[in-house]
């Protein structure tokens, strides 16, 4: 098998991991978001753990990458905080498609702050995706939109984050990477879970549970598959979590996106397989032109 059908095969994992990740937090009901993010840091910081062990890596990574690591772990934390908070209070497939508008953002977070070069065709992706999220999010001036608005936010954050994992590159084991942020969430986390602790069923320790396995499942999915192929190449698969998530807001929570949040996702997924196309054919012409 080649390695971009390797990264397709990953990604698609990955995306079936978020998406299952994302039901789970659903299905654990009225438990605090806070407590939720706890859980789902706590199990990818264990597996995390056992992987740096194995390999006899650094747990928290070299002294000149303190600060990138730091930077990456408080921006993904915020972005997982409101991630669970829009997947509570929205159609899962709406809180999901709002995430996926991240790639998009970290485009023009890398030209901004690491001087990357932007293409013309990217600013016009961008510009067509944030009109997909307004039929989203359908703005009016009341409470309703706060949710949407942190659906939005959990994107700007999650950009952020992957915008300085491109600044960490090669530097860190990703295992040290998924280690160090589980780390840091979990212990900024717990002390406020231990005050505003509410108890839980059974069932709602297994849900959450299984989020933090599922939530594993797709960070080190996403993570490995960018390794076997660029993102250009490959990204377009991840979004598939909108299929999983429309899917499971049908069948488990009986929740029908309307008629604009679909034509939000069409957009949104139209913007990113337009950008996808171009990329790979920018791809191909500069490749031909080095032969």
């Amino acid at each position: 098998m080649s390695n971009r059908n390797k990264g397709i095969i990953l990604l698609l994992l990955s995306a079936f991991g978020f998406s299952m990740m994302a039901a789970f937090v659903k299905l654990s009901g009225d438990v605090p978001t806070i407590q939720k993010t706890l859980f789902r840091n706590v199990i990818s910081m264990i597996i995390a753990f056992g992987l740096v062990k194995y390999y006899g890596a650094r747990l928290f990574g070299r002294k000149e990458n303190q600060k990138h690591l730091l930077l990456r772990s408080i921006l993904g934390a915020i972005g997982v905080i409101l991630n669970f908070y829009a997947i509570d209070h929205l159609v899962l497939s709406d809180a999901d498609m709002l995430n996926k508008m991240s790639p998009f953002l970290t485009i023009m977070f890398a030209a901004i702050f690491l001087k990357e070069r932007t293409r013309p065709f990217q600013v016009i992706s961008i510009a067509i995706a944030f009109i997909g999220t307004l039929f989203i999010i359908k703005p009016v001036f009341s409470l309703d939109i706060i949710p949407y608005i942190a659906g939005f936010f959990s994107a700007v954050f999650a950009a952020g984050a992957y915008t300085v994992l491109r600044v960490l590159g090669r530097k860190e084991q990703f295992y040290t990477v998924v280690f160090y942020f589980s780390f840091f969430t979990t212990m900024i986390l717990l002390p406020f879970v231990i005050i505003f602790y509410e108890p839980m069923s059974w069932h709602q320790w297994i849900y959450l549970l299984a989020a933090g396995i599922f939530a594993t499942v797709g960070q080190f999915g996403i993570t490995i598959a960018y390794k076997y192929a660029p993102a250009k190449e490959i990204s377009i698969f991840f979004y598939s979590t909108v299929i999983y998530s429309a899917l499971i807001s049908i069948v488990l929570f009986g929740q029908i996106p309307d008629v604009l949040s679909i034509m939000g996702y069409i957009i949104i997924f139209g913007a990113s397989l337009y950008m996808f196309l171009k990329n790979n054919h920018v791809s191909q012409l500069e490749k031909e032109k080095h032969q």
